[in-house]
C-alpha cells in the first residue's frame, strides 16, 4: 500500500470536546491550504458533543455560550462528522482505526480527580469535585441524585474547579433556574441543606489560579456573605501584583475583607495558607486537619507547625483532573498522559506511526482554550508533516465505519442526532415554568433515543 498523501488524507479523532474540535478544524485548514483534501470522522464516547464543555462547565456560566456556539459553527459545516455514542476501545479499537485511518488523534480529555494522598480521605462525605461537577451538569454515566443534607463542608483547592464547586454549593437553587441546569439536579439543589461552604487553599492570596471574572461572579451571588480573613493577606499587597489580572483579584479579595456581613442565609468562607494534613471522623467526615503554611518569598509555602482543626461534614478534593487509558495507546500512568514528543505519540523510545494526541490527555490539565489550540496547532503540524514526508501508511481497510458499528449493533449518534437533541432541550427549557435556554437531558438512552430518532442513522 503507497503511503498517505494529502490528497485524499483520512484521520480519526477521538474525543469531541474543544481539543478534538479544533484539532479537526486546524487540520481541515492546513490539507486544504495546501491543496489536499481531508475525510475526518470525530468520536466521542457520550451521545452529544463538547467534552468538558458540556459537562465540566457550571451551568450559571453563560459566557461560555460563546464557545459552544463557535464549536458548533465548525461542526455544522460537514467538514468533520461527529459520531457519538462510540467507545473507542470498546466498540472500536484503536488499532481497527489505524487499519481504516491514515492518522488518529487522541483528544480524550482528563475526566478523573486527581488523587489527594491524606488519611480519612476516602471516608463517606469525602468526594472527588469532579464528580460533583458531572452531576450538576447532568452527565449521563453519574447518579441522578446528589447528597446534600449536610451544613458545613469544605472544598479544598484554589483553583476555578474549586470556585465552581464552591459557589454552586453556596448558591441558592432559584439564582440557577434560568440556566440549563437539569431538572433533577435542580431539585437536588433546592433540597440542600448547605448553610457553610469553606474553601481552603495552601498558598496564599497572591498565588491563587482563579480567572478575575470567576472570583468577581462569586462576590455576586445573592444572599451569600464572602468571609475572608485578614491573618491571610500580609502579604498580599495589590500594588505589588506582577500582572494586571493578579492585581484585579487582589483588589476584589482585600474589598471583602472590609465589606459588611449582610446576615446572608449562607456564608462561603475563603481560607488560604492551610495545608491539608487529614480527613477526620469515624466512619464519615466530622472534620477537617491542617497545618498552617507561610510563604517562603519564591512562590512555595512551608508548614509553621501550626496545626488547626474545623469541624465539617462534607469534603470535595479540587486539586486537579486526571486523564483516563485508552486501551489499545500508550499510558503514562504517573503523569496521567498519553505519552508524546509535541503530539507525536511515543513508546519507550520509538515514535508510534501514525497516532497523535493533543489537549489534556497530551499535555495533562492545565490551560484554558487558548492554551488547547496551540496545541492542536502543532499536533497538526507534526501530522501534515509526517504525511508529506510519507512516514504514514495509507489504510488498509475499505469501507465506512458507521457500517461496522451498525453490524455490532452500536447505537451510534450523529451530528444530526445532535442537532435534533439540541433542538429538543431547548424546547423544553422555553415550555418550562420559568423560561430557560434548555433543560438538559441526562438518562444516556434517552439522548441516544432522541438522537437516532430524527437521525438517518442504520
Amino acid at each position: 500500500m503507497t503511503a498517505s498523501s494529502l490528497a485524499s488524507l483520512r484521520v480519526a479523532i477521538v474525543g469531541a470536546g474543544p481539543a478534538g474540535i479544533y484539532a479537526g478544524n486546524i487540520l481541515t485548514r492546513a490539507v486544504t491550504d495546501a491543496g489536499g483534501s481531508v475525510a475526518i470522522d470525530l468520536f466521542d464516547a457520550l451521545p452529544a458533543p463538547y467534552g468538558l464543555i458540556r459537562y465540566g462547565v457550571a451551568p450559571d456560566h453563560p459566557r461560555i455560550k460563546g464557545i459552544v456556539d463557535s464549536l458548533h459553527e465548525m461542526l455544522d459545516t460537514g467538514a468533520t462528522r461527529f459520531i457519538g455514542n462510540v467507545e473507542v476501545g470498546r466498540d472500536l479499537g484503536v488499532d481497527e482505526l489505524h487499519a481504516r485511518y491514515d492518522a488518529v488523534i487522541l483528544a480524550t480529555g482528563a475526566l478523573r480527580d486527581a488523587p489527594l494522598d491524606i488519611p480519612g480521605i476516602d471516608l463517606a462525605g469525602s468526594y472527588g469535585a469532579a464528580d460533583f461537577v458531572a452531576w450538576y451538569d447532568g452527565h449521563p454515566d453519574v447518579p441522578r441524585e446528589w447528597p446534600l443534607a449536610e451544613r458545613e463542608v469544605a472544598v479544598i483547592g484554589n483553583g476555578n474547579v474549586a470556585l465552581d464547586v464552591a459557589r454552586v454549593l453556596a448558591k441558592h437553587a432559584v439564582d440557577l433556574r434560568s440556566t440549563e441546569i437539569a431538572d433533577n439536579v435542580l431539585h437536588g439543589l433546592e433540597t440542600s441543606a448547605v448553610t457553610d461552604v469553606h474553601v481552603f487553599g495552601r498558598r496564599g492570596p497572591a498565588d491563587i489560579k482563579f480567572t478575575p471574572i470567576e472570583l468577581r461572579e462569586l462576590g455576586e451571588v445573592p444572599n451569600v456573605d464572602i468571609v475572608v480573613h485578614d491573618e491571610d493577606f500580609a502579604d498580599a499587597d495589590p500594588a505589588q501584583a506582577p500582572n494586571n489580572q493578579l492585581k484585579v483579584m487582589l483588589r476584589v479579595l482585600d474589598s471583602w475583607r472590609t465589606r459588611a456581613r449582610t446576615g446572608a442565609s449562607r456564608r462561603l468562607h475563603l481560607h488560604f495558607y492551610h495545608s491539608p494534613l487529614a480527613v477526620l471522623g469515624t466512619g464519615r467526615v466530622e472534620g477537617l486537619r491542617f497545618e498552617r503554611t507561610a510563604p517562603v518569598g519564591d512562590g512555595t509555602v512551608r508548614g509553621t507547625g501550626e496545626i488547626r482543626e474545623i469541624a465539617v461534614q462534607q469534603v470535595y478534593r479540587a486539586v486537579g483532573y486526571f486523564s483516563s487509558p485508552v486501551p489499545g495507546a500508550p499510558f503514562d500512568a504517573v503523569r496521567g498522559v498519553v505519552p508524546n514528543v509535541e503530539g507525536r505519540v511515543v513508546e519507550g523510545s520509538a515514535t508510534v506511526p501514525g497516532l497523535y494526541a493533543t489537549g489534556w490527555i497530551k499535555r495533562g490539565p492545565v490551560g484554558l482554550i487558548g492554551h488547547t489550540k496551540s496545541d492542536a496547532m502543532e499536533t497538526v503540524a507534526h501530522l501534515v508533516a509526517d504525511v508529506e514526508a510519507g512516514a504514514l501508511r495509507a489504510p488498509t481497510v475499505d469501507g465506512d465505519v458507521l457500517d461496522v458499528l451498525a453490524e455490532r449493533g452500536v447505537e451510534f449518534t450523529t451530528w444530526e442526532g445532535w442537532r435534533a437533541l439540541d433542538a429538543h432541550e431547548r424546547a423544553l427549557g422555553a415550555a418550562h415554568e420559568h423560561t430557560r435556554e434548555r433543560v438538559k437531558v441526562v438518562p444516556r438512552e434517552e439522548q441516544v433515543a432522541i438522537a437516532r430518532s430524527r437521525a438517518l442513522v442504520p
